[in-house]
């Protein structure tokens, strides 16, 4: 439910900041350094996959999670459908669609199109602490998903 008792303004930067959120985290996976997604999440942050049992919680433990992607891996992320619904001035919560194109094993140039390794949504919490807008969960839906293909180089080809 959105709090109309917001400003306009207040709403619309609130908005921004958690939009902001969904797009910075992608853009550390896959061209900052990966590790500080952490410094998204509050500090109890968690991510989960409910359909995986996989749950990563804490700024420390997903530091380390997102740390220990493989450094020869190749990722780029769509995400569009950006719904951020703002449920108090300190709480928010999003859904976002997303594709994942992602390889192991790259060394270097241009790849061949293929087929994203991953497609599916994202449901985000918010909270805002001491004025800056924070995950405090994300949520991963993927039916559609494999496992992360391998570039096959010419000589190990």
């Amino acid at each position: 439910m959105v709090d109309e008792s917001l400003d306009p303004m207040e709403h619309l930067l609130a908005e921004r900041a958690c939009k902001r959120l969904i797009v910075e985290f992608l853009r550390r996976l896959d061209l900052g350094d990966p590790s500080s997604v952490a410094e998204l999440f509050t500090p109890d942050g968690v991510w989960e996959w409910p359909h995986g049992d996989r749950r990563v919680e804490g700024r420390e433990a997903l530091r380390a999670y997102f740390g220990s992607r493989p450094k020869d891996r190749l990722s780029r992320r769509m995400t569009t459908n950006i719904l951020v619904t703002l449920e108090s001035a300190a709480q928010a919560s999003a859904t976002s669609y997303f594709a994942t194109y992602r390889v192991d094993g790259y060394t270097g140039g241009m790849l061949p199109p293929r087929l994203p390794a991953n497609v599916g949504h994202y449901e985000d919490t918010f909270r805002k602490i001491e004025g800056v807008w924070l995950l405090a969960s994300r949520s991963t839906f993927l039916p559609f998903g494999g496992d992360t293909a391998r570039v096959q180089h010419p000589r190990q080809a």
